[in-house]
């Protein structure tokens, strides 16, 4: 018989692994079943804002994280088409002080690989690699997965199962209730680059963000500020999948166009030698749930535009309310799992009704982006800050 205790998780990413830790904490024995034979350094630079970080920092990560991350001073707002600062909203100390966890700027494979890190240290968690979860069927005793180890069957028991595994969750697939992910007419560009090929200024602790016509471009230091981390988001109708499509310097310079775009914007654009480009995909409709002894978290529940710089942020906070809920209902994983998408529900709509909202506003011009402008130098970096109060204030509630 299947241990009620067991959970299997499908995914070793950021959500997947946050997750395996926060279950262990628990009480819980997870087994991680991830499709790639190894956890490679893939991605770019991610935005862990106070509400992240806290979780991290409460799973015993700061020590492992702090050598790796950049604690940013400040957000720069500029226009695009100037170059011109319009305001500059503080982080750093005063945003640790206010939220009680700090801000930081990481890249994406230090982060994975300090949870998985973690991961193999921690007494009942197991990552299994090159293991592919093929299906699963739930009975009165949990669920049986079938995956595939190459081409040897692998089955795995347990009490639940966590689709981790991304915005094109096979997990998802399977259980038939969620809407695909739509197009968004939108692709972002990114690339890594030595931090001394930078202009002197682009090199300070700070998260630049340049607004502009039809495109918005963002700048910060990651590996203790050894690189640079650059994305673009552009509009676009390139709509292929996947992460690691190669994209032409050209083709990115035609998107910030001389014309719209400050010159110095054009020259920091043009630095690397090698971008790489991905199709942004929504979902609108909020999260569904999952059913029986199977659930979602990250991206595959709730996947959202990157204008709010959320998306990791809300896969940690899933990882501890899901470990909460499964806890609160010891003996009753179904119940577990069905307390934890009602909690998560209305926040994570918000986040992506926000981002989208947000991405309105980075795309405005004219008029539009005059009064923008105008609007968030009236307010000042601290009323800005402010606003992202009901975010970065959270902490982990069966009730959030």
């Amino acid at each position: 018989m299947a241990s009620e205790r067991h959970v299997i998780v499908a995914g070793a990413g950021i959500a997947g692994l946050t997750a395996a830790l926060t279950l262990a904490r628990a009480g819980f024995r997870v087994t991680v079943l991830e499709q790639s034979p190894v956890l490679e350094e893939t991605g770019a630079g991610i935005q862990l804002s106070p509400n992240a970080s806290r979780i991290l920092i409460d799973l015993g990560l700061r020590d492992r994280l702090e050598p790796l991350v950049v604690n940013p001073a400040a957000i720069r707002v500029m226009s695009g088409g100037s170059g011109r600062e319009i305001v500059r909203i503080p982080l750093g100390v005063q945003a640790e002080q206010r939220y009680g966890a700090p801000f930081w700027t990481v890249h994406r494979g230090d982060l994975q690989a300090a949870l998985a890190d973690a991961a193999h240290t921690a007494l009942d968690v197991t990552v299994k690699l090159g293991i592919r979860v093929d299906d699963f069927a739930g009975h009165s005793n949990g669920i049986t997965v079938q995956a595939y180890r190459g081409r040897q069957i692998v089955d795995e028991r347990g009490a639940a199962l966590i689709g981790a595994d991304g915005i094109w969750s096979h997990v998802g697939e399977r259980l038939q209730v969620q809407r695909k992910p739509a197009f968004a007419h939108r692709t972002a560009w990114r690339a890594l680059v030595p931090a001394d090929s930078m202009p002197l200024t682009f090199r300070s602790d700070v998260v630049n963000l340049w607004l502009g016509l039809d495109a918005h471009l963002v700048l910060y230091p990651v590996k203790t500020g050894r690189l640079i981390n650059i994305v673009g988001i552009v509009h676009d109708e390139w709509n292929e999948t996947g992460w690691q499509a190669s994209g032409d310097r050209a083709e990115i310079l035609r998107h910030f166009a001389r014309f719209s775009w400050a010159e110095k914007v054009r020259e920091l654009i043009a630095i690397p030698d090698r971008w790489l480009k991905w199709a942004l995909y929504d979902r609108i409709a909020p999260f569904a749930g999952g059913a029986g002894p199977v659930t979602l978290i990250g991206d595959a529940a709730h996947p959202m535009l990157p204008f709010l710089a959320q998306g990791a942020g809300m896969a940690i906070e899933d990882a501890v309310v899901l470990a909460d809920c499964m806890k609160a209902y010891a003996g009753a994983p179904e119940a577990g799992l069905r307390a934890y998408e009602a909690a998560r529900r209305k926040r994570t709509e918000r986040a992506q009704q926000t981002s989208r909202k947000q991405g309105k506003l980075y795309g405005q011009t004219g008029p539009e982006a005059l009064i923008r402008n105008f609007g968030m130098r009236l307010l000042g970096g601290e009323k800005l800050l402010r606003r992202y109060d009901w975010v970065y204030t959270w902490k982990a509630s069966v009730r959030s």
